[in-house]
């Protein structure tokens, strides 16, 4: 009986050891897991921080863009404005060399009749 009993203890000593090895490798994969998942999560945020730099520089730029086309916008508008003034058209050499009217005639005759024949 005492063989038996010994026999039963050595039989469980394997497996005891085995049990315990089991934990120290399912807490060392655990550890594993844990590790990749925040290292994932790491990544996955510097991505995100890369892709949000790289919008406010695209941003950035199409406000200076912005800027600089408001801008032309202004100075064609004063140039406009310019060559629409009636100071500039007195004193354009096109308009000076004309030659003024000598003998008027205005025509008073129905203005929805263009030709008549007699």
């Amino acid at each position: 009986m005492f063989t038996l009993s010994f026999l039963n203890t050595a039989s469980d000593m394997p497996r005891r050891a085995s049990l315990g090895r089991l934990v120290t490798q399912s807490t060392a994969l655990l550890m594993v897991c844990i590790g990749t998942l925040i290292l994932g999560l790491a990544l996955l945020i510097l991505f995100h921080e890369n892709a949000n730099a790289t919008k406010g520089y695209n941003l950035r730029k199409l406000e200076n863009q912005r800027s600089l086309l408001l801008l032309e916008q202004e100075v064609l508008n004063m140039q406009i404005a310019e060559s629409q003034a009636l100071e500039h058209l007195r004193q354009d050499p096109l308009i000076q060399a004309m030659i003024p009217v000598q003998k008027l005639k205005y025509i008073q005759q129905d203005p929805a009749v263009a030709f008549i024949r007699e």
